[in-house]
């Protein structure tokens, strides 16, 4: 073997390894459901702040601390949404809002993890909603892993917000009425690491 043929061989094994080591890094996470919460504030005439969120989630995390990347899917059940009044959750799910009916899940799909020194400060990515997708920023204002005592095994999550502009994805109900245009999105999520 000549020395161009083991230099190729050594450098093909050594990006092989630097790969497979890359790819050890990453680790799998689902949603946990329990502590797992999408809350949403909005003004109401600039008096008291209306509150809800949505009940029933689901998701998955690749999280890649040395790398400092990962991805996020989060789905949204629409039809599960609580204010704690049933007819103003049936107002939000009917097509002034939601539309349920049609459009069964809003989605936010993030492949972009910042960081501030090890600490997570940013995910970015595009949340689907009423058939619109729009990119969309979730600020960290806490982030941790930590060896969950009951399961034995490494859990991750956070606090995370965000401000979104309701009329980019089509819902425009009550913008005549002065109902705001904004609404503060509330991400409250831990996540559990995957055998």
């Amino acid at each position: 073997m000549n020395t161009k043929m083991i230099r190729s061989t050594v450098l093909a094994t050594a990006m092989t390894a630097a790969a497979l080591g890359a790819q050890a890094q990453s680790a799998t996470y689902a949603i946990d459901p329990t502590h797992t919460f999408a809350t949403f504030e909005i003004s109401h005439f600039g008096t008291s702040t209306n509150r809800g969120r949505f009940d029933k989630k689901s998701g998955s995390v690749q999280f890649d601390k040395a790398g400092k990347a990962g991805k996020v899917e989060l789905t949204l059940e629409t039809n599960s949404i609580n204010t704690g009044t049933a007819t103003f959750d049936k107002h939000l799910q009917s097509k002034d809002f939601f539309n349920s009916a049609e459009f069964p899940t809003a989605r936010f799909v993030a492949d972009k993890f910042s960081f501030n020194g090890d600490k997570l400060s940013e995910v970015s990515g595009q949340l689907t909603l009423l058939g619109k997708t729009n990119p969309v920023t979730l600020k960290a204002s806490n982030f941790n892993c930590y060896l969950n005592p009951m399961l034995k095994v490494e859990v991750c999550g956070g606090d995370f917000e965000t401000t979104l502009v309701r009329s980019q994805y089509g819902m425009v109900y009550g913008l005549n009425y002065g109902f705001s245009d904004n609404v503060r999105l509330l991400i409250q999520v831990e996540a559990i690491k995957q055998p």
